[in-house]
């Protein structure tokens, strides 16, 4: 069985017929407000200049729309969603590794690259692993969180507390 001929998905502006309501405001190509008219009297002015009518606020009554060439508009809209997307920042969770004895040398390494993480903008999900005894003397994980927290806090801010999963320790740290 077929299905019934149904109107094209719309994506972007309706234009010319596909605009649904009888009345328009209408803006021309120059800007100029030519008031409220019938949308097929609009669609014949557009035609008579060479351009299309387009809707460009649908929710306002009378919708509003303008004599624009379609292809153009589109184009544009496209660009600007491009350069938008382009323009923001994902922010990303990166994880460091560390165990409660950790070495001092060790030590400034990973906060070396904590740093360098939170200055990107990026937050930073620090693991501590605990193994064997060590998983009794949770303090000295605690601890070592405690002198992370200190190390960064003129530039990041704690987004979760520390707190024990298993046999791991975390916590989650965001740029201010």
């Amino acid at each position: 069985m077929r299905r019934p001929m149904q109107t094209p998905a719309m994506n972007g502006p309706r234009f010319n017929e596909f605009i649904q309501s009888q009345k328009v405001r209408v803006i021309d190509h120059e800007g100029e407000n030519l008031g409220v008219m019938f949308t097929r009297e609009a669609i014949e002015q557009a035609a008579e200049h060479g351009l299309d009518l387009v809707e460009v606020s649908p929710n306002a009554d009378p919708p509003v729309a303008k004599f624009l060439d379609v292809g153009k508009f589109k184009y544009e809209a496209q660009k600007k969603a491009n350069l938008a997307r382009k323009s923001q920042k994902t922010q990303e969770i990166k994880e460091i590794k560390m165990r409660p004895n950790i070495d001092d040398h060790d030590y400034d390494t990973k906060m070396k690259k904590v740093n360098d993480f939170i200055g990107e903008g990026d937050k930073v999900k620090i693991t501590l692993r605990f193994r064997g005894r060590e998983l009794s003397h949770g303090q000295l994980g605690m601890n070592l969180l405690k002198r992370v927290q200190d190390d960064v806090a003129e530039i990041a801010k704690i987004e979760a507390y520390p707190r024990m999963e298993g046999r791991q320790m975390l916590m989650v740290l965001a740029p201010k």
